[in-house]
């Protein structure tokens, strides 16, 4: 949350102007709401400015949508002198599903833009901040931009590496369990708890599980307790053994990630009850997690959930492929069951997964334990 100005704040009685770093602020705070409708476009927030006067802002909503600098800068008539365009993005300079922002700018005469960062996306890529200065705008680079980068870190793996985001969410006891010795995982933690879980499901473009936990919990992985649209289902299913008659075949696309060679029959029987099938080279027998990241990366799922089981934890940490974790933790202990993360083969310390960036926040009775993977 950013505090907004007026024409003039004020902080303890003390007058104050507004700065550059106010108005990036607020256009910070603007391409927020857009979190769980701009993928897998960019956040970005935009504000029109003359002097200490606010004269347009806005944010980009989602895909085909009026970019956050045609909102901003619709009030502002053409040749308005002296006004500065914040932006948290650079604008672009290519034709998608709606015409370069920078030719907008230019043709309002914006005198100059200030970004917070270049666009990490190889069509536009300094191009747009290279075209406005060809115009004669005054263009500012780099105002706020760790908070911007931190803001669109989805979008910015997506588009430098090709691989989704990933978040690792685990539901454990304080003891690290997340179902007893024989099995039963319901419910470890609160209904407060799985609210939240939902709204992380809200947040992201597909969930994936492994066949086990399917077989075990027969989930539906579905957004039921907060607002939003329900994620991509992807199943960790080597041979297809999922049944045709798990929930999981119900509602929102699902897609059963199987080993290369995978039974011709079964596939046809899957395809049959809705299912999309991803052949990916094997990994001690499993689909390689690595391969299902690439191809969702190349669908456009930007921000992948990883809920488990504890073989898919650890082969998703193993591989190096978590970027953020979000463990949610009860206040129960069972002493034995089945471990949130398997093992990882890791026998020296110095060799364990590092975790900074870590927040505790308690929901009801747990706590859910935030932090981002070190890389190494």
């Amino acid at each position: 949350a950013f505090q907004c100005w007026g024409r003039q704040g004020s902080i303890r009685g003390q007058v104050r102007q507004m700065t550059d770093v106010d108005y990036m602020k607020i256009a910070l705070g603007l391409a927020e709401r857009g979190r769980s409708t701009a993928r897998p476009n960019p956040m970005v927030g935009a504000v029109a400015a003359r002097g200490e006067q606010i004269l347009g802002e806005g944010y980009h909503v989602g895909p085909g949508r009026p970019h956050a600098e045609v909102v901003a800068l619709d009030p502002v008539s053409d040749g308005d002198r002296d006004v500065t365009l914040y932006v948290t993005l650079e604008p672009c300079v290519h034709t998608g599903r709606t015409p370069p922002c920078v030719d907008l700018l230019i043709k309002k005469r914006v005198s100059r833009a200030v970004c917070a960062m270049v666009d990490p996306d190889q069509r536009v890529s300094g191009r747009g901040i290279d075209r406005l200065r060809e115009e004669n705008i005054q263009v500012e680079v780099g105002l706020m931009e760790e908070e911007a980068r931190r803001l669109n870190e989805v979008y910015v793996k997506h588009r430098t590496t090709g691989l989704p985001f990933v978040t690792l969410k685990l539901a454990q006891t304080l003891d690290g369990r997340i179902a007893t010795v024989a099995g039963d995982s319901r419910w470890i933690t609160s209904e407060e708890s799985r609210k939240a879980a939902h709204r992380m499901r809200a947040d992201v473009d597909a969930v994936i599980v492994g066949d086990r936990t399917v077989k075990a919990d027969d989930p539906r992985l579905s957004v039921r307790h907060v607002p939003g649209d329900n994620p991509v289902k992807i199943v960790l299913d080597s041979r297809l053994e999922v049944s045709e008659d798990a929930q999981i075949f119900r509602g929102a696309r699902l897609v059963l990630a199987a080993a290369e060679g995978v039974s011709r029959e079964r596939k046809q029987a899957v395809e049959a009850a809705g299912a999309h099938v991803w052949e990916t080279p094997r990994d001690a027998g499993r689909p390689l997690l690595t391969g299902v990241l690439k191809r969702a990366g190349s669908e456009d799922l930007t921000h992948v959930l990883i809920e488990g089981g504890g073989e898919v934890a650890a082969s998703a940490l193993r591989e190096g492929l978590v970027d953020r974790l979000a463990i949610f933790i009860a206040p129960k202990l069972l002493g034995s069951g089945v471990h949130s993360v398997a093992d990882l083969g890791i026998d020296r310390l110095s060799d364990a997964v590092c975790l900074e960036d870590t927040a505790i926040e308690r929901i009801g009775d747990d706590l859910l334990y935030t932090a981002r993977v070190k890389k190494t």
